[in-house]
């Protein structure tokens, strides 16, 4: 009999997305569900973007050079000027997706059995691209009532060992919203350096920070051979569907490995590229609008929530997701509760159930992840919905 691969077994099923079947079937019911549940923007696209590839006169599709068209990375600089990091073309690679920024950084920088620290709750697919890569992830925890704050040093110190390499962080996070301070982030910096762990820095969200202001890993001093930035466009321009991402780092030596896998996959999307660059043109007072509305929608989250008996969620500082505690036995069995047997208008919610940003067993069993990428009217809805669904939900504590 055929087997598959251990790595395969191992690769974690995706915890924001294993609960689509239950929502299909819902709305084959006729039952209007709200999508909290994923990352998916519906702001809209800029039309500039759009425009650039129906105004093309492109002949032939061709291959990029795997490091990403030169006039895009060029662009790309002008960018990052902006937000204060200071960078050549030749240290970015442009990728397909954050996804692959990511994967690049692991196979670059880690061998198998390497191990890496990440705050939880994080991004579920860091499993994901460490299973691939063969390296252990070891979390640290950071906890709902301290808004999710950056645990302690000593809580990295107990973990770091011969086989340590790297930390990896998100700022503004994903699942939580929260902002790293600067202080935090040179903590960080010393702790690297004080025992040589690579920084793996994830900053898609850069644009959408509320209270404060956006510190970068390239923005720390003494680090460039020790950081490694990932970004992408999907979140920052709502283009998930492009593709089109970067990974960027001082370090040639990574550099050129990384470079090696990107020559591997040929190269980057090409008609993303072109998105890009028109992306790049856009008024800096373009993202006043969506962080506006982004604001507007954690505000009322927030209130909405933190007024259901029970309930409890922190104020994020950024991206738009928010972890938020509720009065149930089991977040999975509630989420899917929410799908299979609620409904309330004729309406149900689809959330993210918290379980599944933690590397530690057994948290966030009453925790859930709420992405507010849904207009006003429609966070007001759907908060209804949990009000009402947390009333008749059998496993309420």
């Amino acid at each position: 009999m055929l087997k598959i691969s251990e790595r395969g077994i191992q690769m974690p099923a995706s915890p924001i997305r294993k609960l689509v079947p239950f929502a299909e079937t819902a709305k084959k019911k006729g039952i209007n569900v709200f999508h909290l549940n994923i990352g998916q923007p519906d702001i809209e696209t800029p039309t500039e973007m759009l425009d650039a590839i129906k105004n093309s006169e492109i002949k032939v599709l061709e291959y990029s050079h795997s490091a990403g068209n030169e006039s895009y990375r060029r662009k790309l600089v002008t960018y990052y000027k902006k937000v204060g990091i200071n960078i050549t073309p030749e240290e970015i690679i442009v990728t397909t997706g954050g996804s692959e920024a990511i994967m690049f950084g692991f196979f670059s920088c880690l061998n198998p059995g390497d191990e890496v620290i990440i705050p939880e709750p994080f991004y579920a697919n860091y499993n994901s691209f460490a299973v691939a890569a063969g390296v252990i992830v070891k979390p640290v925890t950071s906890h709902i009532e301290t808004g999710f704050s950056l645990p302690p040093i000593a809580e990295f110190e107990k973990l770091i060992s011969s086989k340590t390499k790297a930390i990896v962080i998100c700022s503004p996070n994903n699942p939580t919203g929260y902002l790293y301070s600067k202080n935090e982030m040179e903590e960080l910096k010393n702790i690297c350096i004080a025992h040589n762990l690579y920084l793996f820095s994830d900053e898609a969200y850069r644009e959408f920070c509320y209270d404060g202001e956006h510190f970068s890993a390239m923005h720390l001093t003494e680090m460039d051979e020790h950081v490694i930035l990932m970004d992408t466009i999907s979140k920052r321009y709502s283009a998930c569907g492009a593709r089109l991402g970067a990974f960027v780092t001082k370090n040639k030596a990574v550099y050129n490995a990384a470079m090696k896998f990107a020559q591997a996959r040929l190269s980057p999307p090409g008609l993303a590229q072109i998105m890009g660059e028109a992306a790049i043109d856009l008024p800096d007072s373009y993202f006043e609008k969506p962080k506006s509305e982004y604001l507007s929608r954690r505000n009322l989250l927030l209130k909405r929530l933190n007024a259901i008996p029970g309930v409890f969620c922190p104020n994020p500082g950024g991206a738009f997701y928010a972890i938020a505690k509720l009065p149930i036995d089991d977040c999975d069995k509630f989420c899917q509760w929410l799908l299979e047997k609620f409904s309330y208008k004729n309406q149900t919610i689809m959330l993210a159930p918290a379980t599944g940003f933690y590397g530690t067993s057994g948290l966030g069993k009453n925790e859930v992840r709420i992405a507010y990428v849904l207009n006003l009217e429609s966070i007001n809805a759907a908060m209804d919905c949990l009000e009402k669904a947390l009333e008749e939900y059998p496993g309420r504590v």
